[in-house]
């Protein structure tokens, strides 16, 4: 269960802010979120939110241990652009950080070799997107050293 306030991660769209909890007539609960980037706002049924990955922003250490444990691991990726792109929005679903981080780091490794298609270019500015919200959150800093952080962590830049 999540209080107004609490920052937390919502899977595909990244970190954000319970903006507010609200109870309808019928006795149904359901949180009111504001994305970082964007400005979406969403409405989640608080019986869903567990279901869907709804989870509260990880802290500064976890987030740099996770990093780091994606950056030295090896990740192999199918070379049939299909198979890849279904893998990785899979892994960006699930809304973990780790997960997230994997497919950046597959992407940004697959941008060094050759370019990416147009579909996988956005796909890897989406998953960059929710770590670097998921960092801004945690370490309440802005976006450019957010950016920074996760290239220095991530894409040894």
């Amino acid at each position: 269960m999540f209080n107004k306030g609490d920052k937390i991660v919502y899977p595909v769209y990244g970190g954000g802010i319970v903006e507010d909890i609200e109870k309808t007539e019928n006795g149904e609960c359901y949180y009111l979120i504001k994305t970082l980037f964007g400005g979406l706002k969403i409405k989640l049924s608080t019986a869903k939110a567990e279901n869907i990955g709804l989870r509260k922003v990880s802290s500064e250490d976890e987030i740099i241990e996770t990093i780091k444990q994606v950056n030295s691991s090896n990740i192999v990726s199918s070379d049939n652009w299909n198979q890849r792109y279904k893998e990785n929005l899979e892994k960006i679903k699930t809304g973990r950080l780790m997960e997230v981080a994997e497919v950046a780091k597959n992407l940004n490794s697959r941008e060094k070799r050759r370019n990416l298609s147009g579909v996988e270019k956005k796909m890897f500015t989406n998953a960059k997107q929710i770590i670097v919200s998921e960092i801004i959150l945690s370490n309440n800093i802005v976006k450019e050293k957010a950016e920074e952080l996760l290239a220095n962590l991530l894409f040894n830049c």
